[in-house]
């Protein structure tokens, strides 16, 4: 899809002659996700630049509505979350409401598709990668967070939304997005098995990092290591066993070849745990796998050729939103 200059369509340039203004009222009369979508909307004053003038937040958020209600009314298959929301918003504020209508459908269709299932069950099956991830890092956290048990429900929000609402400055929310748009769909669960790693193994730390994500990590480190981790552990492996048994569930992520082998019922914790303590010497277990990755140089250049790629999208795209919306670009780039 080709993009054309979105001069003049960002935040401040009110609603378009197209599919979103015609959602209207009578969408909104029909549609049954209408009343969870208005609390959502209403609810997500922080999602928008400080200082923001208040009727041109109040026109944003009629924006979001109707792009909502479009694109859930265009795709019946698509169920709403609490969430979508947020994902929405953000290529709302950068790109502007005709541009963020097509891209967000695309997304709702493919990256996103597993969370706007009727029920949780393919949500909850990503979710059961981030434990073994970690297993394979760090066994002393893993082992600590299992004694806890913590769970993994403290990174749904990370995952269904692009931790797009637990971060408060909106350039690492461009960041992380333009990093995930360019990725695999699981590539969030890697990026969250990152940041939790990247806490040291104890309590006080652990509960700090559920409750609240700090808004100060390097976050350039982390996406690189994300990639790193991608590569040494990819989806296939994990899935790989389960495979003979159980045909592999066609979810979002299984439309990608290193996924073609998942299973919905398959428990990817388990897999790892008997997969590599059967084949790892104890000693070789508490090493760092980020230090030896299992893969050729070639594709390690080539992750970090992407990481390096997209630091440069991010910031052209952020700069594009600045011109677009130059009346709060202080207050939000302070």
């Amino acid at each position: 899809m080709a993009l054309r200059s979105a001069q003049g369509d960002g935040p401040t340039s009110g609603h378009w002659d197209g599919g979103a203004e015609k959602a209207g009222k009578n969408l909104r009369q029909m549609s049954k996700d209408y009343q969870q979508v208005l609390l959502d909307v209403r609810r997500s004053l922080r999602r928008f630049p400080p200082g923001m003038p208040e009727e041109q937040r109040e026109g944003l958020q009629e924006e979001l509505i109707d792009i909502i209600l479009l694109i859930l009314e265009r795709n019946p298959q698509l169920h709403y979350y609490q969430g979508y929301h947020d994902i929405v918003v953000t290529f709302l504020l950068v790109v502007g409401e005709r541009l963020a209508t097509s891209l967000v459908e695309k997304l709702s269709t493919h990256h996103l598709r597993d969370f706007m299932d009727p029920t949780m069950d393919n949500t909850k099956h990503i979710l059961n990668y981030l434990m073994p991830i970690i297993d394979q890092v760090n066994p002393e956290l893993h082992d600590f967070m299992q004694s806890a048990e913590v769970g993994t429900i403290f990174a749904l929000s990370w995952l269904i939304t692009w931790f797009g609402h637990v971060l408060s400055d909106f350039r690492h929310v461009v960041r992380l997005y333009d990093f995930f748009l360019a990725c695999h769909p699981l590539m969030p669960i890697y990026f969250a098995a990152v940041e939790v790693l990247d806490c040291d193994c104890d309590m006080a730390s652990v509960h700090h990092l559920l409750s609240q994500i700090p808004q100060d990590l390097p976050y350039e480190t982390l996406i690189s290591r994300a990639g790193d981790l991608f590569v040494q552990f990819p989806p296939s492996e994990l899935a790989r066993e389960a495979a003979a048994q159980q045909q592999a569930e066609r979810t979002a992520a299984s439309t990608f070849k290193d996924f073609e082998l998942a299973s919905a019922q398959q428990r990817p914790d388990m897999v790892l745990r008997q997969r590599f303590r059967g084949l790892l010497r104890p000693e070789d277990r508490t090493k760092d796998v980020l230090t030896k990755p299992r893969t050729n140089r070639f594709v390690k250049l080539a992750v970090m050729g992407l990481t390096v790629a997209l630091g440069a999208a991010a910031l052209a795209v952020v700069k594009s939103a600045l011109e677009w919306a130059p009346k709060f670009q202080l207050q939000l780039f302070p």
